[in-house]
């Protein structure tokens, strides 16, 4: 099986150079390029089409006009937002024009692996203190912009343990809270919101907890 293609964009040469050297050291992950800019972020995706675009947002020419032009091009590429940025309005932002997954800067080089290939498989993916506050963003404003799929009936197929745990997600808690709360291990939570997501085909927690409000059922 070849390995997957990945574009780098960001305007930091040390940083994306790093970034390209522990990713091509993963041997079902390939960086076929790299760019500085929102003009080289849309004209190296048009001509690589990469399977994956890991793009910053802080960069000349904005990564949310990148991300808006290259999704217009081409909306069956993935991209995922990995910046410095943690404003709710970038996220919201990045989300609502397509991108597959907002990851804050400082995440291990194995685990944005591991996010990357969720995000290949189909999945989208919000890191866990993103997706807490913009719940309680969500919970709080009644800002409903990110979109959530269809699946609010399948609510009634969750056990009782897992609408429960469904519930506490809504309300901004970790996986790691929701343990404490519930007196359970940290596995025994992720084992639990996986079945959850299954069932509500949901592609991320956030979600899931989207699908949990639309019902009326997030309170």
């Amino acid at each position: 099986m070849s390995a997957s293609r990945i574009l780098i964009i960001d305007d930091h040469p040390i940083y994306r150079e790093g970034l390209a050297r522990s990713l091509g050291e993963q041997p079902d992950l390939a960086v076929c390029g790299e760019g500085a800019t929102a003009e080289e972020a849309v004209t190296l995706s048009a001509a690589l089409r990469p399977d994956l675009v890991l793009l910053d947002l802080s960069m000349p020419g904005g990564g949310l006009v990148a991300l808006e032009r290259i999704l217009a091009a081409n909306s069956e590429t993935d991209v995922v937002v990995l910046t410095a940025s943690e404003e709710d309005d970038d996220v919201f932002r990045a989300l609502e024009l397509g991108a597959k997954g907002y990851v804050a800067k400082g995440v291990g080089a194995n685990d944005l692996a591991s996010i990357l290939r969720s995000v290949l498989d189909g999945e989208s993916y919000v890191s866990p203190q993103l997706a807490a506050r913009l719940l309680r963003r969500l919970g709080t404003s009644g800002i409903a912009q990110v979109p959530s799929p269809a699946g609010g009936e399948a609510l009634s197929s969750l056990t009782k343990r897992e609408e429960q745990i469904l519930q506490l997600v809504a309300k901004g808690n970790s996986n790691k809270e929701i343990a404490r709360l519930v007196d359970a291990q940290e596995k025994t939570i992720k084992n639990h919101m996986t079945r959850i997501m299954q069932k509500l085909n949901a592609r991320s927690r956030l979600e899931a907890a989207l699908i949990l409000r639309d019902a009326g059922d997030g309170t």
